[in-house]
């Protein structure tokens, strides 16, 4: 049956590779003329005093360090250069290190805000004053173990019922790799919220907590877990790392036959849509910070012999990423700071720097990028998997908005207001157990949110043996692959999954439950009056 179909049948090659080039050239955005930009003050980077080396060995590895990361942007440059992407001379990449977004996921109460601010606070981003305070206003609310939590659940009515709303941002380096955490919300009512942030992930940490019937509450029905890990290839994920936490809890005391039992059932349903190879299983206590910068000690987990949490991540195989295609950042959200519109997203390919003429799509709007923020610092370019504020100088307030995307004048988004995809239908509502040719739904695509209508059921394919089982369906039930027509109200900016994955995925919800994920197969753009 289709719900079996292995993985590799579901993800194609456009996920390891760089994107093809599109079907057909694009027509040109048309220039039109900026207007006089908003007096601002210059932005002045922050400048960091770095304490003074003890030893002149120091000294010399810092140098070094520096010289290396000074000679890995310049090559980086130079092949951008070489490749037709024409960068000013006087830029520099600011960090020649890879940057990672990781998104937590995984059922409510697993321990996903407690996880991420023990990172934080093992990789030296909270300080010892921040800590006794949160462990304070964590005692005056009864809850002492919260205390980590609060690191990224930052507002009162995250702290008072011990939920994440919000997707939680926050930052932290290693020696290979630059992370951006993303901690998503596991309660039901917030999965849009959580689809936002593990849309801009590059790798997710699914948190399954081990005491005694919390993993069962949330894998079995009605529980998030199969929903997050679903959401997450979706939304594309392609590697996974398992935590398995509350390792130390009094119901668990490190059990392996526990661990063991855990994993047995997540691998039968996480490889129907991840590759054995890129999931990795671990354990660990967020609360205890065991096996996250530095591997269980044996005394505690003698049965452990794999890498810490941190080790997992810096090892994780990078995705492949197109600096040179057409430049893609769908944008997030959008304001306004002294005159000048800023707008936040990731770049999703190609490559963005300071001066670069770009477009909006689908409005076709032009203008100019001035500015580019990483992590609240200036920076000259932008690299794919960043995440940036872009300063922009010609643009009106209204044409940055989320779901638009920003992208080159030469090589624009394209953008359409019907599309063919192919659909896997996960779930359907128990008073609506047919999909039907009319069905609507809501559609999820990069950081769009838009009311679709499933406008006709083409045909019902067998994913295992690549053949059309029925053409011009009346109905599609739970588990089936169709291949549908999709229209929207008006026009998006997508792409073809072939040409730009990451803006070719999208997915179908219905009051409140997935009932589908899909790919684009090909656009269907507004007639010209």
């Amino acid at each position: 049956t289709a719900t079996d179909a292995p993985a590799e049948s579901w993800e194609d090659a456009a996920n390891d590779t760089a994107p093809a080039t599109a079907e057909k050239p694009q027509p040109k955005i048309e220039d039109k003329p900026a207007p006089k930009p908003a007096n601002k003050p210059a932005i002045k980077p922050e400048v960091k005093k770095e304490p003074a080396q003890k030893s002149s060995k120091k000294t010399s590895k810092a140098s070094q360090k520096e010289a290396a990361a000074a000679s890995a942007a310049d090559a980086k440059i130079e092949a951008l250069n070489e490749n037709g992407v024409k960068i000013p001379e006087s830029l520099k990449i600011h960090d020649p290190r890879p940057h990672v977004n990781v998104v937590f996921i995984g059922h409510v109460d697993a321990g996903k805000s407690t996880l991420s601010g023990q990172l934080l606070l093992l990789t030296g981003q909270v300080d010892k004053r921040t800590i006794e305070k949160y462990e304070r206003e964590a005692k005056e609310k009864n809850r002492d173990s919260w205390y980590l939590a609060f690191i990224m659940d930052t507002n009162e009515e995250e702290r008072a019922k011990g939920k994440t709303v919000e997707v939680g941002r926050a930052h932290f380096e290693t020696e290979k790799k630059r992370y951006t955490l993303l901690d998503a919300p596991g309660h039901k009512n917030y999965v849009p919220n959580m689809i936002a942030g593990a849309a801009q992930a590059d790798i997710g940490v699914l948190i399954i907590s081990a005491r005694k019937s919390e993993f069962e509450a949330g894998f079995d029905r009605g529980g998030q877990t199969r929903e997050h890990a679903m959401l997450a290839k979706t939304l594309g994920i392609s590697r996974l790392v398992v935590a398995i936490n509350k390792m130390d809890e009094a119901t668990v005391k490190w059990s392996k036959k526990r661990y063991d039992g855990i994993i047995k059932k997540l691998n039968v349903f996480l490889k129907k849509y991840f590759k054995e190879k890129n999931i990795v299983y671990l354990p660990v206590s967020a609360y205890t910070g065991a096996n996250i910068m530095k591997k269980v000690d044996k005394s505690v987990c003698p049965w452990y012999d794999g890498d810490c949490l941190i080790e997992v991540l810096d090892n994780v195989r990078d995705s492949k990423r197109n600096a040179k295609a057409g430049l893609r950042i769908p944008i997030i959200d959008r304001y306004k700071d002294m005159g000048t519109i800023c707008a936040l997203g990731k770049v999703e390919a190609g490559t963005l720097f300071k001066g670069m003429k770009v477009g909006i799509m689908p409005t076709g709007s032009t203008g100019e990028c001035v500015g580019i923020l990483v992590n609240e610092k200036p920076v000259d370019i932008a690299l794919p998997g960043e995440n940036v504020v872009i300063q922009t100088k010609g643009f009106d307030e209204n044409e940055l908005q989320s779901g638009f995307v920003i992208c080159e004048r030469e090589r624009p988004c394209r953008k359409a207001v019907a599309f063919e995809a192919e659909i896997r239908i996960t779930e359907l509502l128990p008073h609506k157990p047919l999909m039907t040719s009319g069905y609507m739904c809501i559609l999820h695509a990069h950081t769009i949110v838009i009311q679709c209508q499933i406008s006709k059921l083409s045909e019902i394919v067998d994913k295992k043996k690549n053949t059309v089982i029925q053409k011009k369906p009346k109905f599609a039930k739970k588990n089936q692959f169709v291949n549908v027509k999709i229209k929207v109200p008006k026009s998006i900016a997508i792409e073809a999954y072939k040409d730009f994955s990451q803006l070719g995925r999208f997915t179908l919800r219905d009051e409140g439950k997935t009932i589908a994920i899909g790919r684009i197969l090909k656009l269907k753009e507004m007639k010209k009056k």
